[in-house]
């Protein structure tokens, strides 16, 4: 299991509040609950506070310390529906339409998170991807310097000389199907969220190909995404485009890339796209062992993630660590 020790450190030193948009989920019960014992992260759980404590209580979880807020009688509402207004107003949204979309937990949630009483939300045990991004997107909106939100999975097992084996893999979550720029700007994001793991980034664009060897546009897409990357955050270890053998196995990469400084060597790739992307991660934590922790979502200007909806409670309380540990100490801004 990934090691969470600087991070509850951190959170320790700077203590934050996660709302968890499906507050009445066994697992996320079970995961306050857990969080509670410590004192270094406030759980926030939406939903009807008498159906969370009764299930908190049938499964035997001690959630007192918890908030728990109910949107239909959430006492900021009315400042809630005009800052939603203003934040929409391109799109003419009435008072009467927010309050109905302000009904659904994952936007009431991530107006909680913008108007500053929560300063990271988990979400997706229930929801889909797009259930928790899509209201991300429209009122945390991304962060100076991104043009798209993305997402990297941090995978990790023990290895054998005792240390923890950390790799990135993006985007295996978000973008279908990424162009040049667009895998340029996955790279060098991943890239910078790997670092907060520990994870000193080499980077591999993964093809069919390796430095030439095959032909085809997709070979051309991840060359060039490779090179954009490059100029985008020179002083960062990239190669690509590359095969997965070259990238990681020293004895290939003395044959196919003798002269690169990855090759051999790399511990965060990039997938052309989101088929190649899910399947490589899920194949390395089913069949390589691995722990894999994520999506972490990159490019938002708040601290948003999202659960597989397949997840166990470990699985939410460690991504809510992660998820309250990358929240900037800033808070968002109310509408500009």
């Amino acid at each position: 299991m990934f090691e969470f020790e600087e991070m509850v450190t951190k959170l320790k030193k700077d203590p934050k509040t996660i709302v968890f948009t499906e507050g009445s989920d066994p697992r996320i019960i079970e995961a306050a609950s857990r969080l509670l014992s410590g004192t270094f992260l406030k759980p926030i759980l939406l939903g009807n506070e008498k159906k969370i404590r009764e299930e908190a209580e049938k499964e035997g979880f001690n959630i007192n310390g918890a908030e728990i807020i109910d949107a239909k009688s959430y006492d900021r509402m009315d400042e809630m529906v005009d800052l939603f207004c203003e934040l929409r107003k391109s799109k003419g949204v009435t008072p009467e339409e927010a309050r109905k979309t302000l009904a659904h937990n994952n936007y009431f949630g991530t107006m909680l998170v913008k108007m500053g009483v929560a300063d990271a939300l988990l979400g997706g045990a229930t929801y889909s991807t797009a259930d928790t991004v899509r209201p991300a997107l429209q009122l945390i909106k991304t962060k100076p310097g991104s043009n798209i939100v993305s997402s990297v999975y941090i995978l990790s097992r023990p290895s054998a000389t005792g240390q923890k084996e950390l790799l990135a893999m993006a985007d295996c979550a978000i973008n279908i199907k990424p162009n040049e720029d667009e895998l340029a700007e996955i790279a060098t994001s991943a890239a910078d969220c790997a670092k907060i793991f520990g994870i000193d980034p080499k980077v591999a664009f993964l093809s069919y190909s390796t430095l030439g060897s095959g032909k085809g546009e997709d070979v051309d897409k991840m060359r060039h995404a490779a090179e954009k990357a490059k100029l985008r955050e020179p002083g960062l270890p990239i190669e690509g485009e590359i095969q997965f053998d070259a990238a990681v196995a020293p004895q290939v990469a003395k044959i196919k890339a003798p002269d690169s400084e990855v090759a051999g060597q790399a511990n965060t790739f990039i997938f052309p796209d989101i088929n190649s992307g899910n399947i490589g991660y899920k194949i390395a934590q089913r069949l390589g062992n691995f722990e894999a922790y994520g999506p972490v979502l990159l490019g938002l200007n708040a601290s948003i993630n999202d659960l597989s909806r397949g997840c166990n409670a470990t699985e939410v309380y460690t991504m809510a660590i992660i998820t309250a540990a990358l929240a900037e100490d800033k808070k968002p801004e109310a509408a500009k």
